[in-house]
Parts: C-alpha cells; sequence; structure tokens
C-alpha cells in the first residue's frame, strides 16, 4: 500500500490492491481510493493520534483539554474542568471565549460545525485569534470528533447556548442520551440549535464525546493518574489558571483541583527530589528570527511568504544534592517529552555558560585537564524548559518533539547570557551559590572520569587473561549470563555454609562485611572508594551510575540473601538503595531479587510416611497458621521450633532447600513500577534530609509491635 497527502488538505488517496496485479499495465485510477473527510482519520487513526489503545485514547481527551488551555494561554479563560463520566465518556469545559457560531464565509457552515468537521481549519493559522497556542495543525477537534461514536458541544456566546451533535464526525440530532440513542443526520442542511439562554457576560465551551469502541480497543480506559499529573503540570505553566477534574468512574467520585500562581519555579520546586544546591533560578529573554512559511492568498493558492517570528523564552531550574537529573520541556504548554531543538539549546547554553566559568576558576576549581561534558552539568539538575513561539513546527501530530530549527540558537544564546550574569554576580548569596555550583560541576566531572577508569578495569577477563577479580568473590563455572546467579551474603560464616548448599555450576557468592556505605548521602567518589560497594561493582563488570550497561554484565541474576533480622533488613535495604543508584537497569529489568530464608524450622515428632520431617515458615503469623493446622491434624511438633537467627545456623542441606535451591526457594522481586515515587521514598529513609524521616518514624511509631525488636 502507497498513501500521499492532496493539495486539497482534507483528502487522504491510497493505492490498495483488491486482487493480484501482475504488470504495470493493470495499476490503473480505478486502483485509487479517495478518502473524504473525516473518512482519513477513521481508516489511519495512528497517523492522528498515535495509537488506538489507552494512549491514543488519553491523546483525543489532551486535544480538547489542550483547546481550552489555548485559551487560557491567550488570557481568555481562567478555568478549565474536565469530568470523566461513569458511561466512558469524557467531558471538558471551559470559560474561554466560546467557538465562534456564526457562518464561515467560504463553506457556508457555522462556526462550531467548520472546528469539528474540517481538518486543517481552525482558528490558529496566523488569523490573530491566537498570539500562541498549542493547537497548530487545525486537525485535533476533527479528529476527535471523526474518532468519537458521538461527540456533543455547546457554546455560550451572545447570551444564548448553542448545541450540536455529532455521530463519527457526521452531525445530526440525537433524540436520548448515549451513543447508541436514535440518531437523525442533517441531509439538506445542518442546524446549530439554540438550546437556552445565558447571561451575556457567560461565554464558554463544553464537549463530551464517548471514544468509537470500532477504532479504539475494548480494554482502553482513560487514566486517572496521568490526567492529574497533566493538570498539575499544566497549571504551573499557566498562572492563575484554575483545572478541576473529577472521576464519576468508580463507587466514589473523585476530585482534584490544582492552581498555582507561582509557575514554573513552583514546578521546578516540586518536581526536584533532594536538598537544594542552588535556589531556583529564573533564566528569561526573547529573541526574533525570520522563516519562510506557505501561506493562502486571496484566490485560495499557496504562497511562500517571509515572516518575523518572536520566540518567547522561560526556564526555571535548580541542582539538587542528588545525582538523577529531572526535565521536563513544553512549547506553548504543551508537553515534547522527546525533546528538540528547545532542549537541545538550553543543554547547549548550560554546558557553555558553565565550562566558561570552570575555565576561568580552574585553578581555585582544581578542574585539571579533563574537559566538562553535558552529563556533569545535568547531574543533580532539575529544569523546566518552554518556549513560546507562533506556529512551531513539530514532528508530527503527537508534538512530542519541538522541530523548529531556529529556537537551538536562542535559546541556547539566553541561557548563555543569563547564567552567566548569575554565576558572575557579585551578591552575597549569588556568589556563595555560584561557588558551590561550580564545586559540584566539577566533582561530577572527577567522578565520571574515576568511574570509567574503574569501568575499564573490571571487565570480565578471558580465558588468556588474569583475573582482577576480589579473591573473596567464590565465582560459578558458568559463563552463561542467562543461567547464572550471584548471591550477595552477609557476612563470612553464611559463606561457609552458602559454599557447602550451592550448585557451582551457575551459582557464585560474594560475602561482604557488615552494613555497607549509605550511598543515598554519600558522593559517587565515597561511593566508589568504600571496599564493599567497589567490590560489588568489580564482580558485577557492568560499569556503574550513567556508564552501566546491563548488557555487559557477568551474571544474569544477582540476589540478595541476608539474615531474617532487623539487621539483616537494614543491610538488604543499604544494597538496594545501591543499585537503585548505580545500577538501576538491574532493578527495571527485574534481575535484582531478595532471598527469603526461613525464620522457623518445626520438628514433626510423628510424620506419617512419606511426609517431610522439618516444615519451615516464613513469618510469625505464618508459623501460628502452621502450628493449628498440625494441631488440627493430629500431628506433634517435637520441642519448641527453632527460630533462625541468622543463616551460619542452617546446614547445608537445609540452606539449600529452603533458599538456594531454584526448585523449593522463594524469591522476592525488587522492581520499581513507579520510579518517581520510588525515588520519593529512597529520599525519605535513606536520604540527607532527616525532618521528613523523624516525622515519618513517629507517625508509624505506634503501628510497631515492640516484641519484633532484636534486643
Amino acid at each position: 500500500m502507497s498513501s500521499s497527502r492532496c493539495s486539497g488538505g482534507n483528502r487522504l488517496v491510497t493505492a490498495e490492491r483488491a486482487d493480484a496485479v501482475t504488470t504495470a499495465g493493470d495499476y490503473t485510477a480505478r486502483h485509487l481510493s479517495v478518502l473524504e473527510g473525516l473518512e482519513a482519520v477513521r481508516k489511519r487513526p495512528g497517523m492522528y493520534v498515535g495509537s488506538t489503545d489507552s494512549r491514543g485514547l488519553m491523546h483525543c481527551l489532551w486535544e480538547i483539554i489542550d483547546n481550552a488551555v489555548d485559551e487560557a494561554l491567550g488570557g481568555f479563560c481562567d478555568r478549565v474542568e474536565v469530568v470523566l463520566r461513569a458511561d466512558g465518556s469524557a467531558e471538558v469545559a471551559d470559560n474561554g471565549r466560546g467557538i465562534p457560531v456564526d457562518t464561515h464565509a467560504k463553506s457556508g457552515l457555522s462556526g462550531v460545525e467548520v472546528v469539528f468537521t474540517k481538518l486543517h481549519a481552525g482558528g490558529k493559522f496566523g488569523g490573530g485569534s491566537y498570539a500562541a497556542s498549542g493547537g497548530l495543525h487545525g486537525v485535533g477537534a476533527s479528529v476527535v470528533n471523526g474518532l468519537s461514536a458521538r461527540l456533543d458541544v455547546e457554546v455560550d456566546r451572545g447570551g444564548r447556548t448553542h448545541a450540536m451533535s455529532f455521530r463519527r464526525g457526521e452531525p445530526g440530532v440525537y433524540d436520548g442520551d448515549g451513543p447508541d440513542a436514535p440518531f437523525t443526520p442533517f441531509t439538506d442542511h445542518s442546524e446549530l440549535r439554540v438550546v437556552g439562554r445565558v447571561a451575556k457576560r457567560v461565554t464558554g465551551t463544553r464537549v463530551r464525546f464517548h471514544a468509537d469502541r470500532q477504532i479504539f480497543l475494548r480494554e482502553a480506559t482513560y487514566s486517572w493518574d496521568d490526567l492529574v499529573s497533566r493538570a498539575r503540570q499544566t497549571s504551573y505553566l499557566v498562572p492563575g489558571l484554575q483545572l478541576s477534574i473529577r472521576d464519576e468512574r468508580g463507587d466514589e467520585p473523585v476530585q482534584e483541583t490544582f492552581r498555582h500562581d507561582g509557575g514554573i519555579s513552583e514546578f521546578v520546586e516540586f518536581l526536584s527530589p533532594g536538598a537544594s544546591v542552588t535556589d531556583v533560578l529564573r533564566l528569561t529573554g526573547s529573541q526574533t528570527f525570520r522563516e519562510t512559511v506557505p501561506v493562502l492568498d486571496d484566490d485560495g493558492q499557496l504562497v511562500s511568504k517571509d515572516t518575523e517570528r518572536t520566540c518567547e523564552v522561560d526556564i526555571a531550574l535548580r541542582w539538587d544534592t542528588g545525582y538523577d537529573t529531572v526535565s521536563r520541556s513544553f512549547v506553548n504548554v504543551v508537553a515534547t517529552p522527546k525533546g528538540g531543538t528547545h532542549v537541545a539549546g538550553f543543554e547547549q547554553g548550560l554546558l557553555k555558560a558553565l565550562r566558561d566559568q570552570i575555565k576561568v576558576n580552574a585553578r581555585r576549581l582544581k578542574a585539571g585537564n579533563d574537559k566538562i561534558e553535558k552529563d556533569d552539568v545535568l547531574e543533580g539538575l532539575t529544569s523546566v524548559v518552554t518556549v513560546r513561539l507562533d506556529e512551531p513546527q513539530f514532528e508530527g501530530q503527537t508534538k512530542e518533539v519541538l522541530g523548529t530549527a531556529a529556537v537551538r540558537s536562542i535559546v541556547s544564546t539566553v541561557v548563555d547570557r543569563e547564567l552567566k550574569s548569575i554565576l558572575t554576580s557579585t551578591k552575597r548569596g549569588d556568589k556563595a551559590q555560584a561557588a558551590t555550583l561550580l564545586e559540584k560541576v566539577v566533582a561530577a566531572a572527577k567522578a565520571r572520569v574515576a568511574a570509567r577508569l574503574h569501568k575499564e578495569t573490571v571487565r570480565r577477563k578471558n580465558a588468556l587473561e588474569t583475573s582482577a577479580l576480589p579473591t573473596k568473590l567464590v565465582d560459578c563455572r558458568s559463563n552463561s549470563l542467562e543461567r547464572s546467579e550471584l548471591f550477595i551474603v552477609e557476612g563470612d560464616s553464611a559463606l561457609g555454609t552458602g559454599r557447602s548448599a550451592r550448585d557451582a555450576e551457575y551459582q557464585a557468592l560474594l560475602p561482604i562485611r557488615g552494613k555497607i556505605l549509605n550511598v543515598q548521602k554519600a558522593s559517587v567518589g565515597d561511593m566508589l572508594k568504600n571496599a564493599e560497594c567497589a567490590a560489588i561493582i568489580q564482580v558485577l563488570g557492568a560499569g556503574s551510575g550513567r556508564t552501566f550497561e546491563i548488557d555487559q554484565s557477568r551474571y544474569g541474576r544477582v540476589i540478595l540473601m541476608t539474615d531474617a533480622d532487623v539487621d539483616g533488613a537494614h543491610i538488604r535495604t543499604l544494597l538496594i538503595t545501591l543499585f537503585y543508584r548505580y545500577m538501576r537497569p538491574y532493578v527495571e529489568a527485574g534481575r535484582l531479587f531478595a532471598a527469603m530464608p526461613p525464620l522457623h524450622r518445626i520438628e514433626l515428632a510423628n510424620p506419617k510416611k512419606g511426609q517431610d520431617k522439618y516444615i519451615y515458615t516464613y513469618t510469625d503469623p505464618d508459623l501460628d497458621r502452621t502450628l493449628r493446622d498440625l494441631a488440627r491434624r493430629g500431628l506433634r511438633v517435637k520441642d519448641t521450633p527453632q527460630r533462625y537467627k541468622g543463616l551460619g545456623e542452617m546446614d547445608p542441606d537445609q540452606l539449600a532447600e529452603t533458599t538456594m535451591d531454584p526448585r523449593h526457594r522463594r524469591l522476592r522481586r525488587i522492581n520499581a513500577d513507579d520510579a518517581e515515587r520510588a525515588e520519593a521514598v529512597f529520599e525519605l529513609l535513606m536520604g540527607n534530609d532527616v525532618a521528613p524521616r523523624k516525622e515519618f518514624i513517629i507517625a508509624g511509631a505506634a503501628e510497631l509491635d515492640r516484641a519484633r525488636i532484636d534486643v
């Protein structure tokens, strides 16, 4: 199948073979199909909304929300309400100017019908209605209409409420509620009905649509969490705009309201995960550029025209003590998760400004000869990059990447100029922050160099090379990545038992002494200097941090095997923190596990034939249930059940059967389904800020069972 867009804009011409075509002569105009109007949208929905699953369904909702937000961006609206109805429909209402209801001169249709039925039609093509907007292709509302089983729109304007309904893009009248109600399409001419009266000062638009299940998958649903996140971020981007969202699909309605007058500075404070190194810095500026664009002349013909554009740059950023980078970028309040020219310009300007300042202060900072790289600058940075310009060029209708070339140099220039102004300020507070920031960047560069050198020395050696692995590693014979396992065990006593209990073919053991360094607080350099942390990274052979490559790992699984007590849980938490901070792909790939050694051993005094003499339990409630069950079945227990204090108390056979043998053991997979929430929990429990952790402990003190505390 081949396809091409026609100059008419509302047609998609496709060539499809209904039967076998054997020669060029058999391929004629009769094989061409012309899809008029919204037929193209229904034929190729992925071209307009990306997919037909939940992601595509959410994109339809974003299109309608963005239209309302564009009104707020222009200063005509200060309230947007979004409701997910119990019947599966979604409704968006705003108090903007309202869609025009008068008759469009060229088409003879009302403005409402033009907006919802004509592709590439709207008020965002340089007609003066919007200085900058999220919509620019003029297809958002009409695409949603074409992909809806039913869409209803009401417009308050001129003291009246106007209404119109559509069925899969076709205007008409419904007799009842819901998409299955009887529908009568308009034949001779369509009608924009007047259904009520309002005060003349009241204006706005309400759109309610039922997604067409002929197009979208049955399991496609609106995501409440995504809607909350989008509403929150939009409220930061448009200060003064109140966004109310409501979900009526559950047993109890859920509602959230967002309004942030502080703008993107507040957004950065919300996103920043750690203790601050600098205050929130605001970099703003604007420049003009010239762009050649096609425009329609009076005869309806496309002609090229040189147009002067203005690009406004507004960036908020803050460095914190962590190592992760949190970045959000937007063009006219539309999120660009895959970046684009504005993000490239931001990083370019950031790198140039800091390189120049470090060069000037090289002696004081002891920067050495290593060149500062982008990753050094981005370490611990939280940023929100926003630009506003007329008719931005995006890559595709989903608007995930900005493509306007001139924006890169403009953003780079603004960032370089404004950041240098802050870094060279003579104010006492600014000077102290600048010095701290430059020291952090230089430290990150040194740590990167040290990590690279460390990584180069720990690659797995082949048979002809000598091994530089730690002497305390008890390696396995297998080189199979899929099968091999590394057990990180607590203490030498557990190592001795584990050595006898393991399968030497594919199970390796690495002992650690006591509690390793808390890497949530420590720097990268301190982490690499720590003997236990360095040994783990060295044995895995895949590097650490930004240089970590999971494909280079020597083992397919890592299993944390610690004692079943409070100290063992603490050590396990510290190890998980190490992996989460510096070897996160292991966690994301589901290849990090925690062994579950038993807590008790019950010995039966009168086991029945074929029954095991020993029964293992893993928790106190599990022990109580098991003892009651044995008593009910008439089985007596010999002596008091044994409580294991550590792995070293077990015989090799017991450790193998309960903890190491894949046929019998229990493993708990360590994962992070929600990385942002996981990061917040790690920071709370293991980070530098003591006050929130103290509050957490005090709040949970009443739930603690004192009998579980080892004394």
